[in-house]
């Protein structure tokens, strides 16, 4: 795989997807920094695919998409996620974002506001980016390499109080659908970059999901960070949730998201 030099274009990328039902409110759903589209699988089963249809991505270095060259920025993302829309012939779309995935649609608001009906992020990363102090970044900055270190991360945002099993499975489908490369380079720019300014305002309703035992994306962050920054912004906690809300919690998450959802009229 070839890695574009920094600043070099990168002409959109046709994202891998898969499509769930057939209605008439179209969603694209991306996921998280730890996994690709399979990120949601435990929510397939119950979703209304009568009044909504999904799509679910695999961003570049991921799933699908693992060999695929870029930036892995999230304006890159925004970029490939506009021309998958296009490609539908999805003038109008909803978006959800599971954490870096929420940095991610949150660009494409940036970009083309009028486009987007619905904002919703899970344990969604802020658009000032999310700074780390040392000790956490070089835990980030090495699980790349280090599946201890993902499989950390994973227990830590999640109360430390999930299954071991559990943890396992989540770190095998972190290493065996990402690329090494592509992930230690999406973590610089949902990390370290700050686009509020080019957000700040728009009147999108924007709902943040987060879980009360997660310790880095909490609700209060979000008020901080999400509920400063959209004028129709709402906040959802969900109570026996950590950060992966769509594994721990995939019921109440996809309640609590359609509702949302369908409340555009």
């Amino acid at each position: 795989m070839t890695v574009p030099a920094i600043g070099e274009a990168v002409a959109p990328f046709p994202l891998p997807y898969s499509l769930h039902g057939s209605g008439p409110h179209k969603v694209i759903a991306v996921h998280g920094w730890l996994a690709d589209r399979a990120d949601y699988a435990a929510t397939l089963p119950d979703l209304d695919r009568e009044s909504f249809t999904y799509v679910f991505v695999d961003l570049r270095g991921y799933g699908e998409a693992r060999a695929t060259a870029g930036q892995y920025s999230t304006a890159e993302g925004a970029a490939d996620l506009v021309a998958l829309a296009d490609g539908l012939g999805w003038r109008t779309f909803s978006l959800i974002g599971h954490s870096m995935g929420a940095s991610v649609a949150q660009r494409v608001l940036a970009v083309s506001p009028e486009r987007v009906r619905r904002l919703v992020g899970v344990s969604p990363v802020p658009a000032c980016g999310l700074k780390m102090p040392p000790g956490q970044w070089e835990l980030f900055a090495s699980a790349a390499e280090k599946p201890e270190n993902r499989r950390i991360i994973i227990d830590r945002t999640t109360g430390s109080c999930r299954p071991a099993a559990w943890l396992d499975r989540m770190v095998y489908r972190s290493q065996t659908r990402t690329d090494p490369k592509a992930f230690r380079a999406w973590l610089d720019s949902w990390s370290g970059e700050d686009f509020r300014t080019k957000v700040e305002g728009v009147r999108t309703p924007a709902l943040a999901v987060t879980g009360a035992l997660d310790p880095a994306i909490t609700a209060d962050l979000m008020r901080q960070t999400w509920m400063r920054c959209y004028p129709e912004a709402e906040l959802a906690e969900l109570g026996c949730a950590g950060h992966y809300a769509m594994d721990e919690t995939p019921l109440q998450l996809v309640r609590t998201v359609e509702d949302f959802l369908r409340a555009d009229g």
